[in-house]
């Protein structure tokens, strides 16, 4: 049993890298089911409850320590990437849609918290403002949202378990629906011009192990100022001192993702490991004692789902959106930039830049969403705050 800091480290990494050097290697037909970061997460809570590591003092220490550092610098990170001028450039009509998805998707999932909030656990709005952050953003949104509200560590797996099957149960039918296409335009009436072609700007610079370093140092560095800012400012209900640091860390990123330094190559990669090694160190405190609320939470998620599909289908309806640029807005936000451009190039290729600048939207605004669906349900939550 371990119960130093670094043997405890040094599994989490390896933990953290198995995964999705497996996918990029083999990519089996497992991880189109179960992401990566899923079974990380799955793994690691496995190596934590078999007893390979205890909570000693020196352990709980490096948890604390490890989630308050990375967090901010991982969504600094994230958003150097976010070019918020390109995608305003993608026009009014992809945005609407963009927003359509999102308002639907955040609609289901007040409705069936209103009719699962007397069968979920106390902590029922967590989870499922946890699942808002993620199907409008991302994994990071996810993490950020967690953390700030309080969410308990047992109750993650259900979250995430809901949010894999879910999500690859609709990318299935987005897959299959390409053929559906005409029928859903000619029921819409829909406007099918393309959408406008954004700019590509190539990386500049190289990987290299100093830039690696450099980067990782101001992420670092970051991350320590928002959480010092953040101390100084004012804490109420879920604004709490969390909130405030990843808010000010997204804001630092997405102010230098303008300068040439957004064109570097190292951000994204670092952010990908970084995320994957936050998962780890979540996973790592987890026990399952809240896996009981699993079976009820996957029914409450694919509720969601499918209020998301009737309500976007109705706006497609009301605004004459055809059934491409709905599916490609729904899963930038359910799935990400990892699946939407995917899905984009299955239908038209000059839908893929469109793709990839809605998801990197939904990572932009994924952290506000949830914590601002926390406000909400907190409010109509039986059991209160």
């Amino acid at each position: 049993m371990i119960d130093t800091v670094w043997p405890y480290v040094a599994i989490l990494l390896l933990a953290a890298g198995l995964f999705p050097t497996l996918e990029r290697r083999y990519g089996w037909r497992l991880f189109s089911v179960l992401p990566p970061i899923v079974l990380t997460y799955l793994f690691v809570t496995a190596l934590a409850v078999s007893g390979t590591w205890q909570a000693s003092e020196d352990i709980t220490t490096a948890q604390r320590t490890l989630t308050t550092q990375l967090l901010p610098a991982l969504l600094f990170l994230l958003m150097i990437g976010c070019d918020l001028r390109a995608i305003l450039k993608l026009g009014p009509r992809m945005l609407a849609v963009f927003a359509c998805a999102m308002a639907s998707i955040l609609a289901a999932i007040v409705i069936v918290f209103l009719l699962f909030r007397h069968a979920l656990p106390a902590e029922g709005w967590m989870m499922l403002s946890t699942l808002s952050a993620t199907w409008t953003g991302g994994s990071a949104n996810l993490v950020a949202v967690k953390q700030s509200i309080g969410l308990p560590d047992n109750l993650l797996p259900s979250v995430l378990l809901a949010d894999a099957l879910c999500y690859s149960v609709w990318v299935v039918v987005l897959f299959s629906a390409a053929r559906f296409a005409p029928a859903f335009d000619r029921w819409t009436r829909a406007d099918t011009r393309p959408p406008l072609p954004s700019v590509e700007e190539h990386p500049v610079g190289t990987a290299g192990a100093g830039n690696v370093l450099l980067w990782l140092g101001i992420a670092l560095v970051v991350g320590n100022a928002a959480s010092a800012i953040a101390v100084l400012l004012p804490v109420s209900g879920l604004l709490t001192t969390t909130a405030w640091t990843v808010l000010i860390a997204t804001v630092v990123g997405l102010v230098l993702a303008r300068t040439t330094a957004a064109r570097s190559p190292v951000p994204a990669p670092l952010a990908s490991a970084m995320l994957a090694l936050l998962v780890a160190v979540l996973a790592s405190q987890s026990n399952f004692a809240g896996l009981a609320t699993a079976p009820l939470f996957v029914a409450a998620g694919f509720c969601v789902l499918l209020l998301h599909i009737a309500l976007l289908a109705l706006l497609a309806k009301l605004f004459r959106f055809d059934l491409y640029l709905c599916g490609i807005a729904s899963l930038a936000q359910i799935g990400g930039v990892a699946t939407a451009p995917v899905l984009a190039a299955t239908y038209s290729r000059a839908l893929v830049p469109a793709a990839v600048l809605l998801a990197t939207l939904g990572l932009v605004l994924g952290t506000g969403v949830g914590l601002s669906m926390a406000g909400l349900l907190s409010s109509l939550s039986p059991y209160g705050i």
